[in-house]
């Protein structure tokens, strides 16, 4: 086992692809794949399974990496210490519902790092992807929220996939509606309201159902829906299309539209906001300041923090 071949695996889950890691390494697949092979005979287990899909670590794999990474922390002290070379440039990967308090700690997070070299990641996306990149150690967080209709499905496939749920906040629901609406008004708004305008809501995939919506309520029945991928999109429609969406109400103002607001629903369903890990490894230190910054965005708007 050499620290080479560590720095394949790593590379490899960093890329999610054996054919993406050789171009990134500067080395051919089949040598990669040979090397791969090499360490797993080595010691006698498998890192990765192998399908038409592509590649995904196995739970040898994953405990794996983790020492894998640790080894290679260890090696890079040793050569900055010794030959004074630059330490390994500074990693991060985020996975997150479509929250805009994620992305606000974030760039409070970038902007705390004193490195010169820094390579973070944060991906706005489906929940059920946010899990498997977690599981997949493809990011080291992700951010989902659980409620009561969603707790029981949510939870089993979190334990089948060894991850933990770390509760932050817990959030009444708000409407996300366009200043410029009739019930922009209002204290308080009812799914009644809601009626005539367009409902937006993210698009969870073919695999996606009801347990895997981002919001937490929606109407019974909309004459009107509109599903979409991207936060920037469902902003527009809210203001140019009159429509709504809903979620926490924590609103940022230089990260959202102005020409938007945020007004309590009137429901008892709350939204139990938290940041998902997976058991087997151990979270970097830009990791531990993200974590650190989204706490204190969360504070800063408002919301009591979870113990």
């Amino acid at each position: 086992m050499t620290l080479l071949q560590l720095k394949y695996i790593v590379k490899i889950v960093e890329c999610g692809s054996m054919n993406e890691a050789s171009h990134a390494l500067y080395v051919s697949q089949p040598a990669l794949s040979s090397s791969v092979k090499e360490l797993e005979n080595e010691l006698g287990i498998e890192i990765f399974t192998r399908s038409s899909q592509g590649i995904a670590l196995t739970v040898d794999g994953a405990e794996f990496l983790t020492y894998a990474r640790q080894v290679l922390d260890q090696a890079d002290l040793l050569e900055e210490r010794y030959k004074h070379a630059k330490p390994r440039k500074q990693l991060c990967q985020v996975s997150t519902q479509h929250y805009m308090f994620a992305v606000e700690a974030f760039v409070e997070m970038i902007n705390s790092i004193k490195s010169d070299e820094y390579e973070f990641t944060i991906r706005e996306t489906r929940t059920r992807d946010i899990i498997n990149q977690v599981a997949n150690m493809q990011s080291e967080i992700g951010i989902i929220y659980l409620s009561d209709f969603n707790k029981d499905v949510i939870g089993k496939l979190l334990r089948e996939k060894h991850l933990e749920f770390h509760p932050l906040f817990r959030a009444p629901l708000h409407v996300f509606i366009s200043r410029n609406n009739p019930l922009a008004a209002k204290k308080v708004i009812t799914m009644e309201d809601l009626k005539p305008y367009p409902f937006i809501q993210y698009e969870q995939g073919e695999e996606g159902s009801f347990y895997f919506y981002e919001e937490a309520v929606w109407p019974e029945y909309s004459p009107k829906q509109i599903n979409v991928t991207d936060r920037a999109t469902i902003l527009n429609f809210i203001i140019g299309l009159n429509g709504y969406t809903v979620c926490t109400g924590i609103d940022n103002g230089d990260l959202n539209n102005e020409k938007i607001v945020t007004v309590p629903l009137d429901t008892d369903e709350t939204m139990l906001v938290g940041w998902i890990t997976n058991e087997r490894s151990k979270l970097s230190k830009a990791a531990e300041t993200y974590l650190d910054k989204l706490k204190s965005v969360v504070s800063d708007h408002g919301y009591k923090l979870i113990d």
